[in-house]
């Protein structure tokens, strides 16, 4: 089970910046209830980009990247080349999942000594290399490509081809006809699937096959968010979560801190920072009216940033939502021995670390609360592929509700776009000399 505390949000428990969460649920089921027709509507245009929704149900394509996995038996090292999208599902699943034998690395960003540290300490012979870009043209992936298929064909040869696997758009861009020519594999990002939507896909699957994590189970986890994300409002979780983040926002609570209390889900913040921040916030609505909407996602982790944050979420500024995930069982405990001569420790003897654990995110969340500053859990029964994977597609479908309730287009990212244009001018791409010409007139060069 997937379950929702709402207590620290109600009016009862923190006061004033509470809510009556009964009244504003029937204040909002007309809206909320359009918002989950129009996404399940819409989502066979593949204008729309909601074909995450869908993914989940592709069974042959899970097989055929299993068939893939089962065929490389040679592989002990995979090295992802992506950024953000193409890489952050699959570092967070991996990281709170993954086992066996094949180390993952993740290259995801251009500083060259990490890149080089990597490269010399990899055997070529046992490495496979797969580079993820929808379009072929992400001047950081493709960069990385450049230097990884230097270094293969360096140290192998023309057999530098068996260690690359491609994933790209399914018949555009600057991959899907290298590949072609090269005679490299080559797996599909589904054409209405966005970056930070795409971890259920083979820009996810893939990777996490080699991290031999229980892929079915993944999916089978998104296909009960999916069921969740059709039902009547009382059992509809992701309605209701993005509600409250519509709420609150309206409260003055810009700010939406995701905090899980799991070492293992330590890079789950990260994606969701991407998959908050990139889709919700945006400029202009979708009648083209200039808005300014979207709350800023900020990233914690239990029990490690008590000591680091939390002292700001309660004694500063009441601009927060926050969400904790908790874990209702371990998979594996640990317990605190009895040591003679420090019985001021007592209280811990014959505890266990999950019982410390989980005393300390009830501990934290209840401070919060007792100061006002509202927050939520969401609760895994256990830390597993399932319940993952319905988190994962919990928290797509709680961004695609927030869209339609704030009238924006979550699946689009036109701030980041200028970025990337004054990248290419500043690195000689061809097509972009006036707009180089432009940036050295303003002293950037």
């Amino acid at each position: 089970m997937l379950r929702l505390d709402l207590a620290n949000v109600l009016s009862e428990r923190i006061g004033p910046k509470g809510i009556d969460w009964p009244s504003a649920l029937a204040a909002h089921a007309q809206r909320l209830e359009a918002a989950r027709d129009a996404l399940w509507q819409r989502k066979s245009d593949p204008a729309e980009f909601l074909g995450w929704i869908d993914v989940p149900e592709d069974t042959e394509t899970l097989r055929r990247v299993l068939r893939f996995r089962e065929a490389q038996a040679w592989v002990e090292d995979l090295v992802v080349l992506g950024i953000g999208g193409s890489a952050l599902g699959a570092q967070a699943v991996a990281a709170a999942l993954g086992k066996g034998p094949v180390r993952l690395h993740f290259v995801d960003n251009v500083e060259p000594e990490p890149i080089l540290e990597l490269l010399r300490k990899l055997e070529p012979h046992k490495t496979l290399v797969n580079v993820i870009s929808k379009s072929g043209s992400t001047a950081e992936t493709m960069a990385a490509f450049l230097a990884f298929r230097r270094w293969l064909e360096d140290r192998l040869g023309p057999d530098w081809k068996r260690h690359v696997v491609v994933t790209t758009d399914p018949a555009k861009g600057v991959l899907r006809p290298y590949a072609q020519a090269e005679g490299l594999p080559a797996f599909e990002v589904p054409r209405a699937v966005g970056g930070r939507f795409s971890v259920t896909c083979p820009v996810g699957t893939l990777p996490l096959a080699f991290a031999e994590v229980d892929l079915e189970n993944l999916l089978a986890g998104a296909r009960k968010a999916n069921e969740q994300a059709r039902a009547a409002l009382e059992h509809n979780l992701p309605a209701q979560t993005a509600l409250l983040h519509h709420l609150f926002s309206q409260k003055g609570q810009n700010i939406v801190v995701f905090m899980p209390y799991s070492t293992r889900l330590r890079y789950l913040p990260d994606w969701f920072v991407q998959l908050h921040d990139e889709s919700l916030g945006k400029m202009r609505d979708r009648a083209g009216q200039e808005v300014r909407t979207g709350t800023t996602a900020v990233r914690a982790i239990g029990t490690t940033d008590q000591h680091a944050q939390v002292q700001l979420f309660r004694e500063g500024p009441h601009d927060k939502l926050i969400n904790f995930v908790r874990l209702l069982n371990p998979s594996e405990d640990l317990e605190i021995p009895a040591v003679r001569g420090l019985e001021a420790l007592d209280y811990l003897f014959g505890k266990s670390f999950f019982k410390l654990l989980d005393a300390e995110a009830k501990a934290t969340a209840h401070a919060l609360a007792k100061a006002g500053q509202p927050n939520y859990t969401l609760t895994l029964e256990q830390l597993d592929a399932y319940h993952l994977g319905w988190l994962l597609q919990h928290l797509m479908w709680q961004t695609a509700f927030l869209g339609e309730l704030w009238n924006i287009n979550a699946f689009d990212q036109p701030g980041v776009e200028l970025g990337k244009e004054y990248t290419y001018a500043l690195m000689g791409r061809r097509g972009w000399e006036s707009l180089a010409q432009e940036l050295r007139a303003e002293g950037v060069e």
